[in-house]
């Protein structure tokens, strides 16, 4: 009899657990089957995927799709289905519970906690290319965002064809699309996808494009004159050359801005002018001052002057454009000519943060080092 009295107890105690928590039990069993539908990781994003993870799974509690007390899928089964490793599945996890979305039973795994976060901006992030100072535009961008704020980050590698393609699929709800517009071609025709997007979603990054039109924030350089006023400031240190050359690329996508601020100055100024397309089979002499736009190119300058036992800063002058940490260690330093990069991803955020359609021009600095 004692046995059976022990055992009403404890079913008694089961029944009021299953009433008091019916409706999480429920979530359980009965959890979103729907997931995989609306939580997704693209391959062409340059974003972490552990922050894709996380923003696709805040963007569907936004719209709805996922609920407080859903059960999530375990993270063996987000990494069989997204194709990610364990240890990304559960950082964008432990992202999540950090913040107070997720909450998590020990031997059952992670549900909605908090189904009232939202992600007030979302924002789809487009560079030309990877560079050092193209990172620290993306860090300052980021910092001066601050948390709860999605960032879809794409490489488009300069390809117009490919920017058109990641743009075309990416027509989401974006709150705004930062976009840095360069182009090895197709830049006639790149002004028309862009005047597609709500102008109150734009913003334009490094440089404004011709052809857009409407109220749309923008955080430019003014290329041709960021040079000419740099050059002109480094006058007296180029006075002892009498040649200054600007290695361009022929397929290049810095703006065609430069060539003509430097053009001007020559002409200013009464230097002989030189365009160069290819550094490896220019002559250098004694006398001549460089300024390099692509690090690859200077990485050949520095060697071939090195070869031909001339001395830079003395015999050979050396402008480099962008600041880079290494520029102030290489030889002793190279002078530089660069817009400021951190100001230029801190006032993108502050234009979006402020909703403002300002367009502002991000200042441009001479560095003056050994190399002139």
């Amino acid at each position: 009899m004692a046995i059976l009295v022990c055992i009403d107890s404890n079913f008694s105690q089961l029944y009021r657990f299953l009433l008091l928590n019916f409706d999480f039990l429920l979530k359980i069993i009965m959890k979103p089957v729907n997931f995989f539908s609306f939580v997704h990781i693209d391959e062409y994003s340059a974003t972490p995927k552990y922050l894709q993870l996380t923003n696709s799974i805040l963007t569907a509690i936004g719209a709805g799709k996922l609920n407080k007390d859903d059960l999530l899928p375990s993270i063996n089964e987000l990494s069989y289905e997204l194709e990610i490793s364990r240890d990304t599945a559960e950082k964008g996890y432990k992202y999540l519970k950090k913040i107070g979305v997720l909450g998590s039973i020990p031997g059952k795994g992670y549900y909605i906690m908090n189904a009232e976060f939202r992600q007030t901006l979302k924002i789809c992030l487009m560079f030309n290319k990877l560079s050092a100072h193209k990172k620290i535009i993306y860090d300052a961008f980021i910092q001066a965002l601050g948390e709860n704020v999605a960032v879809d980050f794409y490489i488009y590698n300069n390809d117009f064809k490919l920017f058109k393609k990641l743009l075309n699929n990416k027509r989401e709800d974006y709150s705004h699309f930062v976009i840095i517009p360069h182009f090895m071609d197709g830049d006639a025709d790149s002004y028309q996808i862009i005047n597609e997007l709500p102008k109150e979603k734009l913003v334009l990054l490094d440089k404004r494009l011709p052809g857009v039109s409407g109220e749309y924030a923008a955080v430019y350089e003014n290329f041709e004159n960021d040079i000419y006023q740099a050059l002109e400031q480094a006058r007296p240190q180029l006075s002892k050359y009498h040649t200054l050359k600007l290695i361009f690329p022929e397929k290049s996508y810095y703006p065609k801005e430069i060539r003509k601020g430097f053009s001007r100055f020559c002409q200013q100024y009464a230097f002989t002018p030189g365009l160069v397309s290819d550094i490896e089979v220019e002559p250098i002499k004694a006398g001549e001052a460089y300024i390099n736009l692509m690090e690859d190119d200077l990485v050949t300058l520095i060697s071939r002057v090195i070869a031909m036992n001339l001395k830079i800063g003395k015999d050979v002058g050396l402008i480099s454009y962008n600041e880079t940490p290494l520029k102030k260690l290489i030889l002793n330093g190279i002078t530089t000519i660069s817009t400021d990069f951190h100001q230029m991803g801190a006032m993108a955020a502050q234009l979006i943060l402020d909703n403002s359609r300002k367009q502002v021009e991000v200042p441009f600095y001479l560095t003056l080092r050994q190399s002139l």
